[in-house]
């Protein structure tokens, strides 16, 4: 279910296995560790027990992992109203939202995780990788805050459309340089234009030493020009950046979406970058079946190539979830693979962790959380133009981003 909380400074909430609400110095390892509060007994036993923040968000926690949610609930509001410290709401809010996640109430569960984002500095990263909240994801609450948060506002903050930001500016990086020239040309032309408008008026005005109001109209013409031209070039470029934006946002949903490969293991898009190039085939049942069975001609040669198809079917909301256990991913699924910038024992982990993978990839795989899986398709699709639910294909690049897509029909002709 929930995470737990952030320990200060600390951009997601992790598990730990510390015993105390909050750890005073603990080293993260992984994307995947949540910090895990335990019950907290009174000092004696004499003492009468009082409820404090740390002990009622404990206690939900242990009623969550029992089944028991309504009371879990419970707890986690009493934590909000005995004034908790901001690590402590931030606790309380997130798990909140997870219970209300989990009985599908959706507009409660947005509404605890706007708080947690704009007071509590909660990063939005958190929302899209915990696996409890992978109904959530898939309602159109979540769908909305997403937005919300890419454009940041004083209701969510500011702190996803930063992060986003950052990688646009990584993508293209000379966007800033553009927009530099674009203002200081458009001053240029205006102060131009401020001396312009005096010459011509005593051009119009005529009179011994009027300058030529042929020669001044043409000046206040190119002066104009060149600001209407560049005013329309910076909109474009905020416009562009917007969807880029947005594609990224994307990008970041789709790489968190859960496959179940042949072994029965069950692992998220990122964890196949860079060793295989997944084809996601999304439209009816027969249509899907019908383009698997052509695919299959080339089997061989595909599967040399790294390619593995991802069938998602509309509406068929098959429920293979994720095993829930309270927190987080099963013990059997996959952690992320460490980055290429952590020790070396941890890099030749990775390569072999990545090899063993790439052993159990095999020509198909099937998709877990069909609704998430649903909803990033069309929205993919409305962002193209396309009608959403038509039968399209989606072909990803090692990296995991969208290189192609189009109508199934025309996948048949490429892929052979």
């Amino acid at each position: 279910m929930a995470m737990a909380a952030l320990a200060l400074h600390q951009p997601l909430p992790w598990r730990t296995r510390s015993r105390t609400l909050i750890p005073r110095s603990t080293h993260l390892r992984s994307q995947k560790a949540r910090l895990l509060f335990t019950v907290c007994s009174s000092s004696t036993p004499s003492e009468p027990s009082t409820q404090t923040p740390e002990s009622c968000v404990n206690t939900g926690l242990s009623l969550f992992k029992k089944g028991r949610v309504k009371d879990a609930l419970v707890q986690f509001e009493s934590a909000l109203d005995l004034n908790p410290n901001p690590k402590e709401a931030q606790v309380a809010l997130y798990n909140k939202a997870c219970c209300h996640a989990y009985r599908g109430e959706g507009r409660q569960a947005a509404s605890c995780l706007r708080t947690a984002l704009r007071d509590y500095n909660l990063k939005f990263s958190t929302i899209l990788n915990d696996p409890d909240l992978a109904s959530f994801r898939a309602s159109p609450e979540f769908k909305e805050l997403q937005d919300e948060a890419r454009q940041g506002g004083e209701d969510v903050g500011y702190g996803f459309r930063r992060d986003l930001k950052l990688i646009s500016e990584v993508q293209a990086p000379f966007r800033g340089v553009r927009r530099f020239f674009y203002v200081a040309l458009s001053a240029a032309a205006g102060i131009s234009m401020f001396f312009t408008v005096p010459r011509f008026i005593r051009a119009i005005n005529g009179g011994e030493g009027a300058p030529d109001i042929w020669e001044t109209a043409g000046n206040a013409a190119i002066n104009i020009g060149g600001i209407v031209i560049l005013v329309a070039l910076f909109i474009w470029d905020n416009k562009k950046e917007e969807e880029q934006l947005a594609q990224i946002s994307r990008d970041e949903t789709l790489s968190r979406l859960p496959l179940r490969l042949s072994t029965n293991r069950i692992v998220e898009l990122v964890q196949l970058r860079d060793s295989v190039r997944p084809v996601i085939l999304a439209g009816n049942k027969e249509t899907v079946t019908r383009a698997i069975e052509k695919a299959e001609r080339f089997r061989t040669e595909l599967v040399k190539r790294g390619v593995i198809l991802v069938p998602v079917i509309w509406g068929e909301n098959r429920q293979a979830s994720l095993e829930r256990k309270g927190f987080g991913l099963p013990a059997k699924a996959a952690t992320s693979l460490p980055s290429i910038g952590e020790d070396f024992d941890k890099r030749t982990q990775s390569i072999t962790a990545k090899s063993r993978l790439q052993a159990e990839v095999r020509f198909k795989a099937e998709i877990v959380s069909p609704n998430e899986w649903e909803r990033w398709i069309r929205d993919q699709q409305k962002s193209e133009g396309v009608n959403p639910g038509d039968d399209v294909y989606i072909i990803l690049r090692l990296d995991g981003r969208v290189r192609r897509s189009g109508k199934v029909y025309m996948m048949h002709h490429r892929s052979c």
